[in-house]
């Protein structure tokens, strides 16, 4: 991390983040049978304990934090926690990204009402904190186009309460053509557009999210590296990547830190940025990231600080608030001991 710029993460999803005492304590409390019934014995079955053969084994980690959400209470207290951790760790700004077919889906709650509890949960997080955080819908693809359509009723339902749509889950199988209309229908309410593209799939995936969706911003985008059009499109159209290094190493996307594009698109000159995805999967913080996951991916201390900046440069903030944010990075850096 470098003094006197914001610490931010524009990639995290709250429903993929949620603390293992609360997953104990939820799972008790709505009687919901646990793989473990102490955070040791729990953790395994949520946390990544070395490299997965697959993303979708990666993905199933999701399973637990999922499970134990019988109630919109439980949505409301994992958002509002999710708040409170990225202020514990000192965070500038924080992007949350959400599901709410996906956290509906095991209990059958209504994905309206899911939507009105997390956004309350990270009102009260925000109040309660003075972090300032955005929220942003995903459809979930791994459920197909009906159910995505669904789902995003759901988001815009509470439209006043996002800045961005996202599309997650089985890039493969679900391929950006099958979204189009919904993309539409969320440009038209006026909600920019992030798409997960060139992580379980190849460049043609980046391709389409930007030509079939209208994405601005890119999670991922690791598979960009193969085409040298693709990397100059996403340069001149200034295109933000959001990195999520050791996310990307334990889903086997990239071998190891060495090996991924990060330092590579940095040298290039695109937004890329750094990232945590699923902290509480991967056993991480953003400070890890910075601190041991950049170095042992080749970035110099230059690169980081410019990782920094592209993260506010490609927030999904307002231009008086990206330079309030970096105004209260140099006076934060000023008071410190």
């Amino acid at each position: 991390m470098t003094p006197g710029l914001p610490f931010i993460d524009l990639h995290r999803h709250l429903d993929g983040n949620v603390r293992l005492a609360t997953i104990l304590d939820l799972g008790a409390r709505h009687g919901v049978p646990l793989p473990g019934g102490d955070l040791e014995s729990l953790r395994p079955h949520v946390q990544v304990m070395g490299h997965m053969p697959d993303l979708p084994s990666w993905l199933a980690k999701l399973h637990w934090m999922t499970a134990v959400l019988a109630d919109y209470d439980a949505c409301r207290r994992i958002a509002r926690e999710n708040v409170e951790d990225a202020a514990a760790e000192g965070l500038d700004y924080v992007e949350l990204r959400f599901s709410p077919w996906f956290m509906a889906e095991p209990h059958r709650l209504d994905p309206r009402e899911v939507v009105a509890a997390v956004a309350a949960g990270i009102a009260e997080g925000a109040a309660a904190t003075g972090l300032k955080v955005n929220l942003i819908g995903i459809l979930s693809r791994t459920y197909g186009p009906e159910a995505c359509a669904l789902e995003l009723d759901a988001l815009l339902s509470g439209r006043r309460h996002l800045v961005a749509i996202d599309l997650a889950g089985d890039e493969k199988r679900w391929p950006a053509r099958h979204f189009i209309p919904h993309f539409a229908r969320a440009r038209e309410a006026g909600l920019a557009v992030t798409i997960h593209a060139g992580e379980g799939d190849d460049a043609a995936s980046v391709w389409s999210a930007l030509r079939d969706l209208g994405a601005t911003r890119i999670g991922h985008g690791v598979r960009s590296i193969d085409d040298p059009a693709l990397l100059d499109h996403l340069g001149e159209h200034r295109i933000g990547l959001e990195l999520n290094l050791t996310s990307n190493v334990q889903t086997n996307t990239v071998p190891d830190y060495a090996a991924h594009p990060l330092r590579a698109f940095l040298d290039r000159g695109l937004l890329a940025t750094i990232n945590t995805d699923d902290p509480v999967i991967s056993g991480i913080d953003l400070a890890h990231e910075f601190r041991v996951a950049a170095p042992a991916s080749g970035l110099t201390p230059a690169q980081v600080a410019l990782a920094q900046r592209n993260a506010v440069e490609i927030a999904f903030l307002s231009a008086v608030e990206k330079a309030k944010l970096l105004a209260d990075a140099v006076t934060k850096m000023a008071r410190a001991p």
